[in-house]
């Protein structure tokens, strides 16, 4: 609906003024637990060691939260399959190669009227393409709805890149990897999604052991599994979760944990059924802001998200909450972890200092504790890898000065960031106006203001919405993230350049601008009765609502056989009176039941020595407090970090949210879990059912 609107050239000083938000009585945050702030951090690190908790004072770090897709499969008749069997592999694969053109006929054929803008292709002929290392970092396609409605049509699929790895993408039109999908509150969702995996999906290694660089040319995976309607399972009949099955989980948004809309415990899309559709009603009090797709499947979402399986969904309307971002352009950046290019080359640069690899007990690097090492996983910007040892960074390109609004993803399956913009080596300014979906002024105080920090701490899961100003020409620039402190036993996340940021001139555009001030009043102004009427019908703010109960969670983990330290782990997510259980998905009990309209405090604990990083769906909370010290965020969240213990100290490190099940919406079933996804995989996830107001249960 904005693509018409003007491309307004927004080339400012970049000055910065938080007058505004000064004035609103917001002036300290603990953006990240105010990571820097405690005074015993070491230079570069990202979480406190929490052996003497000390209080935050100016706290300047910002955590938040981010995914991928996936791609596959030929199609042809079931018949001619069947003669070609016995054929040679390389008759299969030509075959194959002529089917793929019938998919993509058949694609266009049914591909919905969405409007499409900057339609790009990635280079190459691999079925999941990827743009080269060190290329400019293309933008997502947008697919914007239209009179109320987006239907877009995806297949998945996937394949093994020329190293062994496995890849997954969700395809627009058979070639469009990964579209944002922007919608406005109260809009139709309609989302079908075809699954073309096929057996023989190709499986990402889990452990820098594990990991080949075999094999000289990207490899197709088998030919798709072709199934009679009568031998496919029902996808919301609780069908078995296996490596080619799939679903959609949408990640933020408050819609009802039912299938076709965000259930992700019994549906299970399988290769030769029918396109599989999704079809939700966006809340008209959906806050506008940064949300995102990815697959959910128990104990194969990590191998999925791994491999590229996510996407963007940008609920419109910022503009109207924050008029410091009205018509800025726009950068839609997910940043995903993948397996290692290089497992075993030695560090480079900086690097060199740091110890050989470790493992641990998940068979990644482990943590290294000075921000240098082997990294338990690359990362790429929008598809452009950014591989170690080197570290060859991807490249955006700003015209000088310019002003942008960049709205990022992390889409990592256990990757966290702590974003950092350098002018000439020196941290810049970065403006936040949201996180994980939430404007950070919406929270009834009014106010158009912004937060200035110049570290943004992203967990796995999050999404941070930022102003940024571009350097002026000749100034050496570069997006970076800092090493983040996991903890004894956790992931290796040590400092990188992710891009380089170049001014010039002649830079293109960004393909979409938010809408200028005046055609934001418009667009408010012609808003529709019932949209208006829940924006002045909206709760009060969570921070003034009296909780009803408080509970306490905690997260543990415990080595499978005590007595071999290289045992396989165990991941635990537990209700605290409760026995500590692995997540049973043949099990439908509740660990929680609330009902609609209830507002409660829960306190996470963490009794492991990593950090864990926690996430509920279908609502957001408030953070209230970071290890017992309160916190003043003016903003919701729905994924956090939980500090890890030292295993020395008394006392394990906590966080206090307040949780809010007022949304009808919630009703039902759904988890709450570690968005680090082995773990999740692995069973550190629980159930909560939200009954309808007035209903009377056996409350857990």
């Amino acid at each position: 609906m904005h693509s018409s609107t003007p491309r307004l050239k927004n080339l400012t000083n970049g000055a910065l003024d938080s007058s505004a938000a000064a004035k609103a009585g917001l002036g300290n945050y603990a953006f990240s637990a105010a990571l820097e702030a405690l005074p015993h951090l070491k230079s570069g690190e990202m979480f406190p060691s929490w052996s003497t908790p000390r209080i935050p004072t100016t706290p300047n770090g910002l955590f938040l939260r981010g995914h991928s897709l996936v791609c596959f499969a030929f199609r042809g008749q079931a018949g001619k399959l069947v003669r070609f069997l016995s054929l040679t592999i390389l008759f299969a694969l030509f075959f194959a190669f002529c089917g793929a053109h019938v998919v993509v006929a058949q694609v266009l054929q049914s591909a919905s009227d969405a409007p499409v803008t900057s339609p790009r292709k990635l280079e190459g002929d691999a079925i999941c393409a990827r743009p080269k290392v060190g290329s400019e970092i293309p933008e997502p396609v947008n697919l914007t709805s239209k009179n109320g409605q987006l239907t877009v049509d995806l297949i998945f699929r996937s394949e093994t890149d020329e190293h062994g790895r496995a890849r997954f993408c969700y395809l627009y039109d058979g070639t469009v990897e990964s579209p944002n999908l922007r919608v406005n509150p109260g809009d139709l969702l309609i989302l079908r999604l075809k699954n073309e995996l096929a057996p023989g999906t190709p499986r990402n290694s889990t452990s820098l052991k594990g990991h080949s660089k075999s094999g000289s040319a990207t490899k197709h995976s088998a030919m798709p599994m072709i199934s009679s309607p009568a031998s496919v399972p029902d996808p919301c009949g609780n069908a078995a979760m296996d490596a080619t099955s799939t679903n959609l989980h949408f990640h933020g948004l408050t819609i009802p944990p039912v299938c076709h809309q965000d259930d992700v415990l019994h549906t299970s899309i399988h290769p030769g059924s029918a396109s599989f559709e999704y079809r939700t009603r966006i809340p008209e009090d959906q806050p506008p802001g940064l949300y995102w797709y990815h697959p959910h499947l128990h104990g194969f979402t990590r191998a999925q998200v791994v491999g590229g399986a996510s996407g963007a969904i940008i609920v419109e309307g910022i503009e109207q909450k924050n008029k410091q971002v009205a018509g800025l352009p726009e950068r839609v950046i997910l940043i995903r972890d993948e397996d290692l290019l290089n497992p075993g080359a030695a560090p480079s640069g900086n690097s060199q200092k740091a110890p050989s690899v470790l493992l641990d007990r998940d068979g990644d690097a482990r943590n290294t504790g000075d921000g240098s090492g082997v990294p338990a996983k690359d990362v790429s910007l929008n598809f452009v890898s950014v591989p170690y040892p080197d570290y060859p960074p991807a490249t955006i390109r700003m015209r000088p000065l310019e002003r942008q609004f960049w709205r990022v993803v992390n889409a990592s399956s256990i990757t966290y960031l702590n974003l950092q913009v350098l002018f000439e080596g020196k941290p810049q300014a970065l403006g936040i106006a949201g996180v994980d979906g939430a404007p950070v002024n919406d929270n009834g105080s009014g106010g158009d203001y912004v937060l200035w920090q110049n570290h943004l701490g992203v967990p796995p899961g999050g999404r941070t919405e930022f102003i940024v100003t571009a350097p002026a020409q000749g100034t050496s620039a570069s997006l970076i993230t800092r090493s983040v402190n996991t903890g004894r036993d956790g992931e290796n996340d040590p400092t990188r350049t992710l891009a380089n940021i170049v001014s010039a001139l002649d830079a293109a555009e960004p393909a979409f601008f938010l809408p200028a001030a005046a055609a934001s009043a418009a667009a408010s102004a012609n808003a529709s009765a019932t949209v208006r009427a829940a924006e002045v019908s909206r709760l009060p703010w969570l921070g003034k609502v009296t909780p009803i109960r408080t509970r306490r969670l905690y997260f543990s983990e415990r080595l499978r056989n005590p007595g071999d330290p290289k045992s396989a782990t165990d991941f635990y997510l537990t209700v605290e009176g409760q026995k500590p259980a692995l997540f049973d998905p043949g099990s439908s009990a509740p660990n929680i039941v609330v009902h609609q309209g209830d507002v409660e405090d829960w306190i996470i604990e963490n009794r492991s020595q990593e950090l864990h990083d926690f996430h509920i769906h279908q609502v957001h909370f408030l953070m209230l407090e970071w290890f017992g010290i309160p916190i003043n965020e003016p903003f919701l969240r729905d994924t956090i970090p939980v500090p890890f213990w030292d295993g020395k100290t008394t006392q394990y490190p906590t966080v206090r949210l307040r949780m809010d099940f007022r949304d009808p919406n919630a009703v039902g079933v759904f988890p709450f879990h570690c968005h680090l996804l082995e773990h999740e995989d692995g069973g550190m996830m629980g159930l909560i059912r939200v009954e309808p107001a007035g209903v009377s249960s056996a409350r857990p």
